[in-house]
This record gives C-alpha cells, structure tokens and sequence, in this order.
C-alpha cells in the first residue's frame, strides 16, 4: 500500500496542446485528467493516448505501474492538456535566486562555493561609480571577497573575475525543477522549452 501511495505522488510532466512544458503534476492528479477526458498520455515517441488506449497498453516488468480494481496499468510520466495553449515566459528574470543559480553558488571572485546564506550579491563596477543593477553587473560573491573589494573595480583591487556575467540562456524553473530528470520520459520534452521561474525580479 506505501508503495502505491509512493507512486501516485511521484511526479509527471504537464504539456500545453503545443507539446511545451507548463507545470509538474503527480500521478495521482495525472490520472484524474486522463480519466475525465482533459488529458492525453505521451510517450516517448510523441504518440497520444486517452485513458482506454493507455490502460490496452501492456505494462512490462520494466514499467511502473499500480493496479486498480480489474486491470495494471503503466504510470504515465508525460501528459498533454487537450485545451490548454498558455505559453511559458521565455524572459529569465532578473532576480537574486536566478543570479545564485547562473554562477552555481560560486563566488565570482575566489571561486569557492558556499551556501546561499554564506554569498552576496557585488556589483561588479560599484553602484557609487555609476554601475547598474543588471546581469552584466552583477555577481554572486562571498563575503571575504566582498568586503576586500569594497568599492572598487576587480582592476582596482587586483581581483580577477572567473567570467563575465550575462543574462543566462536557461531559468532555475528549467534547472532545478524539470532538471531533476529522474524520468528519462521527460528527456524529449525537456528541449523544447525555456520556461520561466516565479520570483521576484530585482530592479535593473
């Protein structure tokens, strides 16, 4: 029973009608959508399947499966949403979680990794000396490093920069989440999405 339980709350990738990524939803709730006709199943080769087709598939020792009141059926980790066309934001906000997570909780400056509650965020050319608060300017540093720089350039106080920070390609949302990439049923999808991550955005 734990172990059917363990399952159904495990976790299964929502598509829009576009075959885009919007949300991660458990077992439990995916075949709630598929039984009321709001969802399809998706495998890994883009086939779509509604709760009858789904249950006729045969579920192999390699499959994960539970078992209702008459039949096995397979654990679907991928679902469509038959009327749901929203698209994911494609803009990476500018915000304090999404910069720790572009320099990996690694301190710009001396390259060390620390908790989040050990870094702090530099601009690179100070604020006193006009620099803004934007991707390029900003960097995740420790506190170390922080206070030796104080409010110079990296030039001026002799420290080296690992990279140059720029606007990332990819969100936490996509990193952190989807990323965790148990299922290789999601791989597919993955891809095809640059999703946004709900927080808030810093000023620029």
């Amino acid at each position: 029973m734990q172990a059917a339980t363990s399952v159904l709350n495990s976790k299964v990738l929502v598509l829009n009608r576009s075959f885009l990524p919007v949300h991660i939803t458990s077992v439990r709730r995916a075949f709630c959508l598929l039984y009321q006709g709001l969802a399809h199943a998706v495998d890994q080769e883009y086939r779509t399947f509604d709760f009858e087709s789904w249950a006729q598939l045969s579920a192999t020792v390699h499959d994960e499966r539970i078992g209702l009141v008459d039949r096995v059926i397979r654990v679907p980790r991928v679902i469509l949403l038959l009327a749901f066309d929203r698209v994911p934001k494609r803009r990476v906000r500018f915000s304090r979680f999404n910069i720790y997570s572009r320099d990996r909780n690694t301190c710009q400056y001396c390259g060390k990794v620390f908790p989040r509650s050990e870094l702090n965020l530099d601009h690179v050319v100070p604020r006193s000396r006009g620099g803004k608060s934007t991707w390029e300017n900003v960097v995740c540093s420790c506190h170390e490093c922080n206070r030796r720089k104080g409010g110079r350039t990296p030039e001026e106080a002799g420290m080296r920069l690992l990279r140059p920070p720029r606007r990332p390609d990819w969100t936490p949302f996509m990193l952190e989440t989807f990323s965790l990439r148990r299922y290789k049923e999601w791989a597919p999808f993955l891809s095809l999405v640059d999703a946004s991550y709900w927080n808030v955005e810093l000023q620029e």
